[in-house]
């Protein structure tokens, strides 16, 4: 699926200029710092998380949400599928956010800024509240019967919890998984015109279809992550698209015209 270049997206006088590049890799580079944080504060919580992933359990059940293990037994009919599905959710987050960041950032400057800010905003929110509210995802709940199919079937991104350094294992609410992928989907949609770019969609679709098929995370998260990207989409204004500037005649040719005008009514 490509994102086709439009006029209104054409570089010219009106296309913003981008912002330094050095800045935006700083800028990132803190963001990474802040998470890391986030997950060494985050530590000893590991009682709470799981307290608080029965409660999350329980109040699904009582909604009478769809059960999690419906999408894992599907999931679960071959090895090929539960691989697939636990590479996606290896491998697919953090390239498909950075080469959607890259490519706005080079076509489409205006557009990055936003939504650097909104994913920026988003994540912020996020990392607030997996330390105020620590949740082990449903893999690790015995009550929710599901299989860690990273685990089983590989491949797997997460070591033991209790030696993980990397990650914050008691972060599923909200799921930045779900928040980043429809952010980007709503991104392309928004920036490109192409008659293809709605299968965009088709991204977060897959990533919700994949993060509570491999029990990484319940149904509320990606409704807390839905919910956190609309609301930094509220606050946050969508950047005008330039005029095109394609047909414009060149300054010289405007002047001709123009003199050739004023002859003309002077003649008359």
């Amino acid at each position: 699926m490509r994102a086709r270049s439009d006029p209104a997206g054409a570089a010219g006088p009106d296309a913003p200029a981008r912002p330094p590049l050095v800045r935006e890799l700083l800028l990132v580079a803190g963001l990474f710092l802040v998470y890391k944080a986030g997950r060494q504060l985050a530590a000893g919580h590991t009682a709470e998380a799981f307290r608080n992933a029965r409660d999350v359990w329980g109040f699904e059940r009582a909604l009478r949400l769809p059960d999690e293990g419906a999408v894992q037994s599907l999931l679960l009919h071959g090895d090929t599928l539960v691989h697939v599905a636990n590479a996606y959710y290896a491998a697919v987050h953090f390239p498909a956010t950075v080469a959607f960041l890259v490519w706005l950032y080079l076509r489409r400057p205006a557009h990055y800024v936003w939504a650097r800010r909104t994913l920026a905003a988003v994540t912020g929110a996020a990392l607030a509240l997996h330390l105020l509210f620590p949740l082990a995802p449903p893999r690790m709940l015995t009550a929710a019967g599901l299989v860690d199919t990273a685990r089983m079937y590989g491949p797997s991104v997460y070591g033991p919890p209790s030696t993980d350094e990397l990650s914050n294992q008691f972060a599923a609410m909200p799921s930045l998984h779900f928040g980043w992928a429809l952010m980007l989907a709503v991104g392309l949609i928004v920036a490109t015109r192409s008659r293809l770019r709605w299968l965009w969609l088709l991204h977060p679709l897959v990533t919700l279809l994949v993060i509570v098929g491999t029990a990484n995370h319940y149904w509320l998260d990606v409704l807390a992550a839905a919910a956190l990207l609309g609301l930094a989409l509220a606050v946050l204004r969508l950047p005008h698209r330039p005029r095109c500037t394609l047909h414009r005649r060149p300054a010289a040719r405007r002047r001709a015209v123009a003199r050739e005008q004023e002859l003309v009514g002077a003649g008359r």
